[in-house]
């Protein structure tokens, strides 16, 4: 599958997904790329999900008819984020275009 990751995920994560063809708006060119716009040219490329950092990205954009899902973290911190791998995947693919998927990011970091 097709990922975008938006510029606030954390790009060690992509090592984590390698079932998939995982590229960051900054690689396209897009990294300024309003939400909206940045949905419409990931759409009109292929990309089937979003991965996002930008918590506010539910209440900004208008996802029915969309052939993607969004996959929203609740954090922007790898350290915390790579604690998440299992949930993360999940996310990623179950999430239905039109849809966003929130993945919680505990505060602290687990020991180890």
């Amino acid at each position: 599958m097709k990922i975008l990751f938006d510029h606030g995920t954390p790009a060690p994560l992509r090592h984590h997904l390698p079932e998939h063809s995982v590229d960051r708006s900054a690689e396209r060119g897009w990294e300024l790329l309003e939400n909206g716009e940045l949905i419409h040219r990931a759409e009109q490329d292929g990309y089937r999900v979003i991965v996002t950092t930008d918590q506010n990205m539910r209440h900004q954009q208008n996802l029915a008819g969309r052939r993607l899902g969004i996959v929203v973290l609740m954090a922007t911190a790898w350290p915390r984020i790579r604690h998440r791998i299992e949930a993360i995947r999940a996310a990623v693919a179950e999430v239905h275009p039109g849809h966003i998927r929130e993945v919680s990011i505990p505060g602290r970091v687990p020991d180890g």
